[in-house]
């Protein structure tokens, strides 16, 4: 009996030392694993952009050329005119008087010209006046139709054309180009010439805030607004840009007695928000094609109870995935950013609506403002309560990529400073100038890609098949 206790002692001693160690290697591989989570994040670009100053191109460069004639429409820019695509608004500006505010257009197999009228007013800036300003929204088109209109009507004539999209649906393809933080330097010019030389002909700018920049110079000096305006011209007077509100647009300047935030955007840059239900021109929505876009405000409130909070509580829910499965959130401050450039500023909004992008599957969220780019995987932080603990970034099939592309080239210069190591969210990150195209094939496929300016225009520096969250969510983390 003693016998058999004593093998029956030693087996069990055994057993036990057996799964001890088998505990602690696990716990061990669980340590490693994790040390691993944090210390190994994706992939830094080895490309090493030369190091040069951004300089803005002075007033006198053709870019900025004052179109000829007398009163001559100058700063043309287009945008979605309603919710669905069937409108547009077109804006301009007279400088020698206000002209007409009247729009002609035709259609494409049509001589028979139409007539839209707008508005026109100014508005002062300390010491600068604006020129006149129109805003003439075109209601009723044809969808996938080409258009050409006339502004400067009876005095010095111009002419543009520009294309509707298709009619909504889950499977139209659509091609985006995504630009931020643009600005009107040497860089500048050569992202919007990068842009308009894309084989992948994008027919839409997804803008993510920051326009002109003029708030850098002395008194946020408005010449800087009409200089921008004629730079950008030949290509927001043929496509639409959905415009995002950055920081730079806030011109907030109570020491020179300007206490009307963003007060230059507003009257130049006016956008659809009231198709939406918004309240503000800052947040709204539109549809296009096969994507339905959230344009959300980083500087405007959106704590509980603020009209954008209430407004983002109730859109969300409206959004049907089997009319637009692509749903593509905009905005300038980015929540997942490695970089020491604006670290951290956009986590009181994360906090406030990321579970909401979780939960309605959110494809897509474009931010700029960090002077360079970067992708992240699909991630939330959703868990953490404030007592849990729980407060790093897991991978999360259901969770939105976030891309950073605030690398338009403005006069601030590359951010090209980043945290190290690389944490595990950041998929891929490079301090170069540059811009993106979104190539939506059907409701499951788009094709993403990222242009650096010292690339050729094909080539792609970052490149990736994303698969639709509410169609086919399966894994997307793999770049090319």
């Amino acid at each position: 009996m003693g016998k058999m206790g004593s093998s029956s002692i030693h087996a069990s001693g055994s057993s036990s030392m057996v799964s001890l160690s088998g505990s602690i290697i696990g716990v061990l591989l669980v340590l490693i694993s994790n040390q691993m989570a944090v210390c190994n994040g994706g992939k830094t670009s080895t490309f090493v952009r030369k190091a040069e100053k951004a300089t803005d191109m002075p007033l006198d460069s053709d870019v900025f050329r004052v179109p000829c004639g007398y009163n001559a429409p100058q700063q043309v820019h287009i945008t979605q005119g309603d919710h669905t695509g069937k409108a547009v608004i077109v804006s301009w500006v007279t400088m020698d008087e206000p002209g007409s505010s009247k729009v002609l257009y035709w259609s494409k197999n049509s001589h028979h010209k139409m007539k839209a009228k707008g508005k026109h007013h100014t508005y002062k800036f300390y010491n600068y006046t604006s020129g006149y300003i129109h805003h003439c929204t075109i209601r009723g088109l044809e969808h996938d139709t080409k258009y050409y209109y006339m502004v400067g009507v009876g005095q010095t004539a111009r002419k543009f054309w520009f294309v509707t999209p298709p009619e909504v649906g889950p499977d139209v393809p659509y091609t985006f180009g995504l630009i931020g933080d643009l600005g009107q330097s040497f860089d500048s010019n050569r992202t919007l010439t990068h842009y308009e030389r894309n084989p992948h002909k994008a027919k839409t700018v997804l803008y993510v805030g920051d326009l002109s920049y003029a708030d850098n110079y002395p008194n946020h000096d408005n010449v800087r607004w009409d200089t921008w305006g004629r730079f950008v011209e030949r290509s927001t007077a043929y496509q639409p840009w959905i415009w995002t509100a950055g920081n730079h647009e806030i011109d907030f300047v109570p020491e020179i007695g300007e206490t009307k935030p963003f007060k230059p955007f507003t009257n130049r840059y006016h956008v659809p928000y009231r198709a939406s239900d918004s309240t503000a021109p800052f947040w709204y929505s539109i549809k296009r094609a096969s994507a339905y876009i959230i344009v959300l405000a980083s500087y405007s409130a959106y704590g509980k109870y603020t009209p954008q909070y209430v407004w983002l509580e109730q859109e969300l829910p409206k959004v049907n995935r089997t009319e637009t499965p692509w749903l593509i959130v905009l905005m300038h401050s980015p929540w997942y950013n490695s970089y020491n450039y604006h670290f951290m500023e956009g986590e009181t909004m994360r906090v406030m609506f990321e579970p909401w992008f979780v939960q309605y599957k959110v494809d897509l969220v474009f931010a700029g403002h960090v002077h360079a780019y970067e992708r992240s995987e699909r991630v939330s932080n959703v868990a953490y309560n404030i007592v849990n603990g729980q407060c790093t970034p897991i991978n999360d099939p259901s969770a939105p990529v976030y891309i950073t592309i605030g690398d338009g080239g403005n006069v601030e210069g590359l951010a090209n400073s980043m945290t190290e190591p690389q944490p595990q969210y950041s998929a891929y990150r490079e301090a170069s100038f540059g811009h993106a195209i979104l190539d939506i094939k059907n409701r499951t496929h788009a094709h993403y890609s990222w242009h650096r300016n010292q690339d050729g225009y094909a080539a792609e520096a970052d490149a990736l098949w994303f698969y639709n969250r509410y169609w086919h969510p399966v894994d997307d983390s793999t770049g090319a």
